[in-house]
């Protein structure tokens, strides 16, 4: 094929653009081969200033219509929307879109456990039968004296309704904290069901519906719940119940996992029951025969993005990259197919899979890119699938014409923190609780917890922004808990191992040692963000940090965010009661109403609120000052002080 010289106006180094050494090796390697990746189309395509700041609507035939985000109430749209009705109908748009994203892949993998339960999928099973029972009992499911398979049906059918109901409260409403769910219930925000959600907020953003902002952000609040609290929450639970519970497993990460002298294929989307299958098949004899007989050393089957995370979670599978290191794992030649489900898949892909002979094939019905190779993924049949994808890929190593170049770097990472697996670490096998992390957040050796999570961004620089974030948050004592790519970031940069602990402060230095564990707990892909939820609710629970989850000393960031997926699990944090600082960009003007009302109003409504900064010292001291304001509500900003007993004060005790 032609290859793509870069625009040669600007040229901004490598390792200004990533802090991924290996990131910036295969830029620098592209370039001198003519391909180019999304960081050199960042550099050179210009976001629309109007578009960024969400001052123009598009949703009808009478515009577009752009206002001056100088001034944006010197004029209106056409139809008289004002600046606030727009940035909010397009903020809904964000929401609703990444709800119905997330509720998708929740409702596919409800499906699949449904058709597992009935017999019908002979290739998976029930792996984890306690979490089967958690689960149902959680939802109100009577477990006693029933089969699994018993069990299995009648959750199946309770999960239904989160997609399917049109009135009542979604079933994962249960779990959530009384006085949060209180305040849900007041506000009208309660979530009956995703497709009900989803379609209301669609109607009532388009043109000549909804046009009172704040009325329009209670749907959004609704719609990101029913993601947050139903479809997210479903696909891990049903993940967990079907693969496997993730428990800490130590794993490599970066590109130097790729082998020369091995047939690489890699994996990268967001649904687990594509590489679940995979990993069937490059244990089969005849294919693993069929490799040796290429000349290959063996099969090497490796993770990028969020299914990767999981694998890496439930097997310990080694993981090449985040994001924005999609297409530049690629150009190491060393790929030999990659395969791809849904979301976060760049069309960019296409472009540099042919200029370097990689076979990528798209596997899912919902997601085809033009160009790209399409086998069809079905549950149940998946090894017909995964077994070609193998065959092709054997076929593609014995017949390599490019050279190889891989970066010889490998990070290693501890990964695998599920919330039963915290509630195990912190209390043993009998004495399972949240009651220590509580215990150390309220004599202040743990300041508080944050939730880091989210994407890459090519508009800043790779990894940059997440890592000096938790350096700093957990240098001031701020347990740290990760998803999705931030969580490659920190593994690749040596902060998710047990030793990163000498970073942190000294409180939280000393529960990581006592506990074994690192200050940056590793939960899964970005649909795991609900483990996060699960275990604020855990903490609420314990009791002695307030009985909603919006008293909690916590506060969460999406450091490089860049899918309406992040704007969605951003809306359902902050009504959850959260604080959700974003970075990069924000797309809401300031000095506005609809400005003030995210960024304020809500948390006086007894949620949360977002707040926006691309600088990550900045969003430290932010949520630490947050953290801060909840420990003081709470009544403990001051550490207690340690105190020996003596054994006359203990004498004393025992006789009273």
């Amino acid at each position: 094929m032609e290859k793509k010289t870069p625009t040669a106006k600007k040229v901004v180094k490598s390792r200004d653009l990533t802090s991924c050494e290996a990131t910036a090796q295969m830029l620098d390697k592209a370039r001198n081969d003519g391909v180019e990746l999304a960081f050199d189309r960042a550099v050179t395509m210009r976001a629309c200033p109007i578009g960024a700041d969400s001052a123009c609507c598009k949703h009808c035939a009478m515009g577009p219509c752009r206002l001056n985000s100088n001034n944006p109430y010197d004029r209106v749209g056409v139809c008289g929307a004002t600046i606030d009705t727009i940035m909010a109908r397009n903020f809904g748009r964000m929401v609703a879109a990444g709800s119905a994203c997330h509720n998708d892949h929740g409702m596919v993998m409800l499906e699949v456990f449904g058709d597992v339960a009935k017999g019908i999928i002979k290739d998976y099973s029930i792996k984890d039968p306690i979490k089967l029972k958690d689960v149902a009992g959680s939802v109100g499911i009577d477990v006693e004296g029933k089969s699994v398979t018993e069990i299995a049906l009648e959750l199946y059918e309770e999960l239904k309704l989160t997609y399917t109901q049109v009135e009542g409260e979604i079933p994962f409403a249960r779990r959530v904290p009384k006085a949060t769910l209180e305040t849900w219930r007041k506000l009208g925000i309660v979530p009956r069901g995703a497709m009900r959600e989803v379609m209301e907020l669609l109607s009532r953003t388009h043109m000549g519906v909804d046009q009172e902002y704040k009325n329009i952000v209670k749907q959004c609040s609704r719609a990101a719940l029913a993601d947050g609290w139903g479809g997210s929450m479903v696909a891990t639970e049903i993940g967990d119940i079907l693969f496997g519970t993730p428990s800490p497993v130590q794993i490599e990460v970066n590109m130097g996992v790729l082998k020369e002298n091995q047939v690489n294929i890699i994996i990268h989307g967001h649904e687990p029951n594509l590489f679940e299958s995979m990993i069937g098949s490059v244990q089969t004899p005849s294919l693993i025969k069929a490799a040796t007989e290429a000349g290959a050393d063996g099969l090497n089957l490796v993770g990028m993005c969020c299914s990767g995370l999981e694998m890496t979670s439930r097997h310990g599978i080694p993981h090449a990259g985040n994001f924005s290191s999609t297409e530049a794992v690629l150009v190491t030649g060393a790929v030999d197919a990659m395969a791809v489900d849904i979301q976060c898949i760049q069309q960019g892909l296409v472009k540099v899979a042919e200029c370097y002979g990689t076979h990528l094939f798209t596997t899912n019905p919902r997601c085809h890119i033009e160009g790209a190779q399409h086998l069809d993924f079905h549950e149940h049949d998946p090894k017909s699938c995964t077994d070609e994808v193998v065959i092709k890929a054997i076929s593609r190593f014995k017949n390599r014409k490019h050279p190889v170049q891989i970066p010889k770097i490998v990070n290693k990472g501890v990964h695998g923190f599920s919330y039963e697996y915290i509630n195990y670490m912190l209390g043993g096998t009998f004495r399972a609780s949240y009651a220590p992390l509580n215990d150390n957040i309220i004599n202040g050796r743990i300041r508080g917890v944050a939730g880091v999570v989210g994407c890459n961004n090519p508009r800043v620089k790779q990894d940059w922004v997440h890592v000096e974030l938790v350096k700093e948050l957990i240098k001031n004592d701020v347990l740290v808990l990760q998803t999705g790519c931030s969580q490659v970031a920190l593994a690749k940069a040596g902060l998710t191992v047990p030793e990163a602990a000498l970073f942190a402060g000294p409180g939280l230095k000393e529960v990581c040692e006592t506990v074994g564990m690192p200050p940056v707990l590793g939960l899964g892909a970005c649909v795991d963000n609900t483990r996060i939820l699960i275990a604020a609710t855990e903490m609420v629970k314990v009791g002695g940090l307030g009985d909603s989850l919006a008293d909690l000393p916590v506060a969460g960031a999406a450091p490089e965010w860049m899918s309406e997926k992040a704007i969605t699990i951003g809306q359902y944090f902050v009504a959850s009661g959260v604080f959700t600082v974003f970075g990069v960009t924000f797309p809401i003007l300031k000095e506005t109403k609809f400005y003030n009302h995210l960024f304020e109003e809500l948390e006086q409504q007894g949620l949360g609120k977002w707040g926006f900064t691309p600088d990550p010292y900045e969003m430290a001291s932010l949520m630490i000052a947050h953290i801060d304001k909840k420990r003081k509500a709470l009544g403990i900003d001051k550490a207690r002080e340690r105190k020996l007993v003596d054994m006359a004060t203990r004498r004393a005790m025992e006789a009273a």
